[in-house]
């Protein structure tokens, strides 16, 4: 064999191992935040407007699954569901998306830093209440009901501790952006997640 072939076999040999498989790790995490959207307004089959701010914690609840190729590289998929409380009657937002995932991780000391995106699709279902709702069969005036769709692309930053030797305690922030179907009522902003995860790598 010559010498040029041998060595392009070689490196071909080196960066297949660079790459190869070498685990997985996967778990849930619970999140919080604060997120938001426009003020809305809403108006009344009579013609009277009220408005209310929508803003403040979300809680929910999802959970991750990744792949590891290589030292740096890792894919997989994700999927969550917030819900975020607002107004004077209980009024929410509800929110889940999720989709394909890939993020680079490096090590940090004991622990691993990683960065990465999601990618994929949602809904949200938004009921607002300018009223109080009795216990009734009758309708109210000042109700909303809104849901939709949208493509979804979630930027994300965490750490990951070890936590013993299969289990690690992972800390994520993440922003969730609406690409394909903007609404007044979207609601987003930062999300800081705090979780397990349970795997195994090589």
């Amino acid at each position: 064999m010559c010498p040029a072939c041998a060595s392009g076999r070689a490196g071909a040999e080196d960066s297949a191992k660079k790459m190869q498989y070498r685990g997985f790790i996967g778990g849930m995490m619970l999140h919080t935040g604060y997120v938001g959207s426009s003020d809305l307004t809403i108006t009344s089959p009579g013609g009277e407007s009220r408005t209310v701010g929508v803003r403040g914690a979300p809680f929910g609840i999802g959970g991750a699954i990744r792949f590891m190729f290589g030292k740096h590289l890792r894919i997989g998929s994700e999927g969550y569901v917030s819900t975020l409380h607002y107004g004077e009657y209980s009024s929410h937002a509800k929110t889940g998306w999720g989709g394909l995932l890939a993020d680079c991780v490096w090590d940090l000391g004991k622990c691993r830093l990683f960065v990465g995106g999601t990618a994929g699709g949602g809904s949200q279902t938004n009921t607002t209440l300018l009223s109080p709702v009795g216990d009734d069969y009758a309708a109210e005036e000042f109700v909303s009901y809104r849901k939709y769709g949208f493509a979804a692309l979630a930027p994300f930053a965490g750490l990951e501790i070890p936590f013993g030797g299969k289990v690690n305690v992972v800390v994520k922030i993440d922003y969730l952006i609406n690409l394909s179907n903007p609404q007044d009522d979207f609601v987003t902003g930062p999300r800081l997640y705090l979780g397990f995860m349970f795997g195994h790598s090589d």
